[in-house]
């Protein structure tokens, strides 16, 4: 694989900024699709969860709907990459996120790329998605836990077919994005998804993009001075963004 393309995620802003409640837009969604085909997000004033897949941009709301997102919509932050199908794996029988997060980190060890990051598409069947999408909230300075203490709905899709859209940073990495994975779900049918908190899958198969570069685009308003990044909490990130696992 050393010999292969690697591929290169577009970031907007941090998750640390997110996480202090920077969620005004840096870019726009056909901005962002500009950089990529497959990556994960959200949306102005956190409103909704992001799934990029097949170079469309599509938004989870609260009640798991999802809808195609709008070009104009705005975009506080985001990871995206022109995935190049890399490695293919087939699995089954995985009955946790903390198991598929397991094998997904098994793979990538046994090319030692555990300091690179990664894209992974996993296709296949789910006989449970635990997941979660939320609503916007127009205040500034609220801290990403506190706006999803009131927004956040969770909901449970079951005998479904989706896709899940993997992210994975590496440890080094965390506050630029949360470090391990980050998983988003889009059933087949395009009509459901979100963030995901736990997972049972039948059987699916997994590609992989190892990434060994990645551009941030940080915003350029004033008003991004004012957030004190590094006071943003590990220990809140992981809860928000990994959930569970």
């Amino acid at each position: 694989m050393a010999n292969m393309k690697n591929g290169k995620y577009y970031q907007v802003s941090t998750l640390q900024a997110l996480a202090q409640g920077f969620s005004k837009s840096v870019i726009t969604v056909d901005e962002l699709l500009e950089h990529g085909d497959i990556g994960l997000g959200t949306f102005e004033d956190v409103d909704g969860e992001m799934i990029v897949l097949d170079g469309k941009c599509y938004r989870a709301q609260n009640n798991g709907n999802v809808d195609p997102a709008e070009g104009k919509r705005g975009v506080p932050f985001a990871s995206v990459c022109s995935f190049v199908p890399q490695r293919t794996e087939k699995l089954e029988n995985i009955v946790s996120i903390e198991q598929l997060k397991m094998w997904l980190t098994l793979r990538i060890e046994e090319e030692f790329g555990l300091n690179s990051m990664y894209a992974v598409r996993i296709e296949g069947e789910f006989s449970k998605v635990d997941a979660r999408s939320e609503s916007g909230t127009k205040a500034h300075h609220v801290t990403l836990k506190d706006a999803l203490s009131v927004t956040q709905k969770a909901f449970l899709f079951d005998n479904i077919e989706g896709t899940l859209a993997c992210v994975y940073y590496p440890d080094y990495m965390d506050g630029i994005n949360a470090s391990g994975w980050h998983l988003h779900f889009l059933s087949k049918d395009k009509k459901h998804g979100g963030h995901v908190f736990d997972v049972e899958l039948t059987q699916a198969e997994a590609v992989f993009c190892r990434i060994t570069s990645v551009e941030i685009r940080i915003p350029d308003t004033p008003a991004f001075d004012t957030y004190a990044l590094k006071e943003a909490s590990q220990e809140e990130i992981k809860k928000v963004e990994q959930g569970k696992g």
